[in-house]
């Protein structure tokens, strides 16, 4: 059996992120050491509850939930009731959550855990990069402490999904994802003696060939052992609100479920080819704040500060989620 990776989750959780939250506790590769929160698709302190709640729902009130910042570093904060509805999980409804929060802050926990296992963790950011940003401005060397980081960001060679050019979790905190992309950088405020590992980036390009369909929840209740299991039935019911809002915005009835993917890649990278590219991010344009560039031809001149996915294997990954997460399901979850 392959080793299990070690994995600090940092989320805005909405429908998406949920559903990356069932498939991390339902992978036996993933060792899940905490989750933190931040502000993006509804406020911090939803975002805490419903990670919280979706946890419990899974069978895993043992993992460490901690609320991180509550807003973006220079702007006031963005949220999207009409994506995931008014409390983020769309038509679902979840008992409140019976344990408290981390008495840790999530940006202590980041530079914390990293502290204590240099060269182990794997941090993947799953919302706005806010906390990311905030811990390596309180710990400069977090890049070399942590092993990779995998953030679910960007859009690269397709169009937005909030303005014509700008993916959510950029346009939320464009300030924040820049500090993220400079302290990775080999050119960046500081020199590191030894190459680091590149930020891997999955941007709408590839998150967005990952969509769930009626057939394929019908698939994880049929796997799970019935529509009725609370698991199938939390998935069904976050994911009904979710097809609307895609088939009034995207003329399809389903749902991208960008955040799943991105969890799927950090825990098996082979199912994603990245390519290394130089990428920046807009932060004053008029049109355009909030957009990633990635300089596929060089014109900076400045060296690769990430591994941008350009191919994942959407099909391979959704088999993946209905087995697991309806094993999960069928197991009592």
């Amino acid at each position: 059996m392959a080793a299990r990776v070690p994995i600090l989750i940092d989320c805005d959780t909405g429908i998406d992120d949920a559903l990356a939250l069932l498939y991390a506790c339902a992978s036996p590769a993933a060792e899940i050491v905490a989750v933190t929160c931040c502000g993006g698709n509804v406020a911090a302190r939803d975002v805490a509850e419903n990670t919280l709640a979706v946890l419990e729902l899974a069978g895993r009130a043992d993992i460490e939930v901690a609320l991180g910042r509550e807003a973006p570093i220079a702007r006031a904060l963005m949220i999207t009731p009409e994506t995931h509805g008014p409390r983020g999980i769309g038509d679902a409804v979840l008992p409140p959550a019976t344990r408290p929060l981390s008495a840790r802050g999530g940006v202590d926990l980041i530079v914390e855990e990293a502290r204590r296992r240099p060269g182990e963790l794997t941090l993947l950011t799953l919302g706005p990069a806010t906390n990311l940003a905030a811990a390596v401005v309180r710990e400069p060397d977090l890049p070399r402490l942590l092993k990779r980081v995998v953030m679910m960001v960007g859009a690269f060679r397709v169009g937005g999904n909030t303005t014509p050019r700008g993916e959510w979790n950029a346009m939320v905190d464009p300030e924040a994802l820049s500090v993220v992309l400079q302290a990775w950088s080999p050119d960046g405020p500081t020199r590191w003696p030894d190459p680091l590992p590149r930020p891997m980036l999955l941007g709408l390009d590839v998150t967005e060939q990952a969509r769930i369909l009626p057939h394929h929840v019908d698939a994880l209740a049929a796997r799970a052992g019935g529509a009725d299991r609370p698991i199938t039935r939390f998935v069904a019911d976050a994911l009904a609100f979710y097809m609307r809002f895609h088939e009034q915005f995207d003329d399809f009835y389903g749902a991208f479920i960008h955040d799943p993917l991105a969890l799927a890649v950090a825990l098996e990278p082979a199912l994603a080819r990245a390519e290394a590219v130089t990428v920046d991010v807009e932060l004053g344009g008029r049109l355009t704040t909030g957009e990633t560039i990635a300089d596929w031809r060089g014109h900076w001149g400045r060296p690769p500060n990430a591994d941008v996915v350009v191919e994942a294997d959407a099909d391979g990954f959704l088999d993946r989620f209905i087995e697991r997460v309806g094993a999960l399901a069928a197991a009592g979850g």
